[in-house]
């Protein structure tokens, strides 16, 4: 927003303010934890403009200037939210002694699961990657606890259904008798889990090595790195959806 008299809507402010992706903050709203100018405001149809005093639970907040986007490598064991109300470790607080930007995550790695996770303040960039029309290849390890089924890659990749929900993997690869790679484009809840357990097949690791044409490039857990402006361009590139922007 360069213009302080240009309008949009509460959601799309809030995601340039960094607090959530647009689809979150529309909750964030409903919920009742936004007011505008000391009114409380639930409609998702709100406008505002840089003029206006918006607060989140009582906070002002404000278009950031930078826009953050950051690639971490998520250790098993760190849940991907804003807060957890049991108190387990939470992925974006590793980023926090080098941000002071609010950033959060684009789409969800399992608790139990580590790899490749992207985190921004860019609301227009995370509703764009994170929306299932986008079709990011999403690319997995996963290492099982006993020998694979036999023929699980290629019935992956035809297509599974599991409790009324059809899963179907991009790509399926057996790298070896308890390892395999798989590509998804899907952005199913748990999906590598669920066709794994439905197969009988223990996951004793599950490891996201790419996201588009984002790759770990040898970070460890735990580290992080800024992506470029050509990683970024990259990405929305692949994108296959045309999301405009929302004013």
């Amino acid at each position: 927003m360069s213009n302080t008299n240009e309008t949009i809507r509460l959601q799309a402010y809030l995601a340039h303010c960094g607090i959530a992706s647009r689809r979150a903050s529309e909750k964030i709203i409903t919920d009742g934890r936004v007011t505008v100018n000391g009114l409380l405001v639930t409609e998702l149809g709100t406008k505002v403009s840089e003029k206006d005093k918006v607060c989140v639970d009582g906070n002002p907040v404000s278009p950031e200037e930078a826009k953050r986007y950051v690639l971490l490598n998520k250790p098993a064991g760190y849940v991907c939210s804003q807060s957890d109300e049991k108190g387990r470790q939470i992925a974006v607080d590793l980023l926090k002694s080098t941000y002071s930007e609010r950033l959060y995550n684009v789409g969800r790695l399992d608790m139990f699961s580590r790899g490749a996770i992207i985190f921004t303040n860019d609301g227009d960039f995370a509703a764009r990657l994170s929306h299932p029309s986008a079709e990011i290849e999403k690319e997995y390890i996963v290492e099982t606890s006993y020998p694979l089924p036999e023929g699980l890659d290629q019935q992956f990749v035809k297509g599974v259904r599991v409790d009324g929900i059809f899963y179907k993997a991009l790509r399926a690869e057996k790298m070896n008798s308890h390892r395999m790679r798989v590509v998804l484009i899907e952005g199913k809840n748990r999906e590598i889990r669920k066709v794994f357990e439905n197969a009988g097949a223990a996951i004793r690791s599950l490891e996201r090595v790419r996201i588009g044409n984002i790759n770990l490039d040898g970070l460890r857990a735990g580290e992080f790195r800024e992506l470029s402006q050509n990683d970024v361009k990259g990405l929305l590139a692949l994108c296959k959806n045309t999301a405009k922007k929302d004013n």
